[in-house]
């Protein structure tokens, strides 16, 4: 699946977008995978309560499932203005 990164996370992470295999059933599980890979993804996925996250381009929540997705995408949280 490819996994998007926007914003600060991009930044922190060094990479627009990735494409990963993973077991993962959840957006956590593969948080906790993308995490135990390097001292970047840590640092970018420390304080999840600071993260927004889609799958398949549709906001949902970290405890959601990804089996089947196509994509995640992590990003801050937006203001309008």
């Amino acid at each position: 699946m490819d996994v998007l990164y926007f914003a600060w996370v991009r930044e922190r992470i060094g990479l627009p977008k990735e494409t990963v295999t993973t077991d993962a059933e959840t957006v956590s599980d593969l948080v906790a995978e993308l995490r135990a890979r390097e001292d970047r993804y840590d640092l970018a996925f420390s304080d999840l309560s600071a993260l927004r996250v889609a799958v398949d381009q549709e906001l949902t929540d970290f405890d959601a499932s990804i089996k089947g997705a196509r994509e995640v995408a992590f990003f801050p949280p937006m203001t309008g203005g």
